[in-house]
């Protein structure tokens, strides 16, 4: 939080599962909706998607590593983006948060937004006593060498769409359908398997758990006061 902020309001929505396209002109129908007056009340959505590839601005279909034919079969759209990065993977099971947020009006510098939506992630799974950290040159969460949170964002105007993606419960095996973000060397990660690897039980995992603190998190680290 920027010293000297005093605290502002958002509004959480919890959007249970919805495609993705749905969601992402939901974002920018409400990032136009604050340009238009900047008094509208920034946003954070929590999502999970039905199963997707999504592409940034760096691309990512030289990465996809089978077919579109393949993909219609398994029922999986892909999606252009303008967020940063490469491709990457989205379905049920993944706790997605998109915060629609007005950077410049809150004085929040783009560096610190994506540290804090870092923090963010490490304080969820640390709740479930995994110990995950931080790569400069590789934006995300890491448990070792796997990852188990991205974060992609979107910034005009000063307000920011897209967001982070922290894998919770989902099958990970569409993620070997592709290099995730770009890199052929990543393999992927979820709390459930870490867990699993761990011995532990896994049925307590609830993604309600999980929205409870995304919010509880958002809001203490940005300093918002969430409805």
């Amino acid at each position: 939080m920027p010293e000297g902020l005093s605290q502002k309001t958002c509004v959480f929505q919890d959007l249970g599962i919805l495609e993705y396209r749905k969601t992402l002109e939901l974002q920018e129908s409400t990032r136009s909706a604050k340009v238009e007056d900047p008094l509208v009340a920034d946003r954070v959505f929590f999502v999970q998607h039905p199963a997707v590839f999504t592409l940034g601005k760096r691309g990512g279909l030289e990465n996809l590593m089978v077919t579109k034919d393949f993909l219609d079969e398994k029922g999986i759209q892909t999606v252009q983006t303008d967020r940063g990065g490469n491709i990457t993977y989205h379905g049920p099971g993944q706790a997605v948060l998109y915060p629609i947020v007005d950077l410049e009006r809150n004085r929040i510098g783009v560096a610190d937004f994506v540290n804090g939506l870092e923090e963010l992630m490490l304080r969820t799974v640390a709740d479930y006593g995994i110990h995950a950290k931080r790569d400069a040159k590789n934006h995300g969460l890491w448990v070792g060498n796997k990852k188990i949170g991205s974060v992609g964002l979107s910034i005009k105007h000063g307000i920011s769409i897209h967001g982070l993606a922290l894998n919770f419960t989902l099958d990970l095996t569409p993620f070997t359908w592709a290099n995730p973000c770009g890199m052929s060397d990543v393999s992927m990660t979820s709390v459930q398997e870490e867990l699993k690897q761990a011995g532990e039980n896994v049925d307590h995992l609830d993604m309600a758990d999980v929205t409870r603190r995304f919010n509880t998190y958002f809001c203490e680290i940005f300093n918002f006061s969430c409805k």
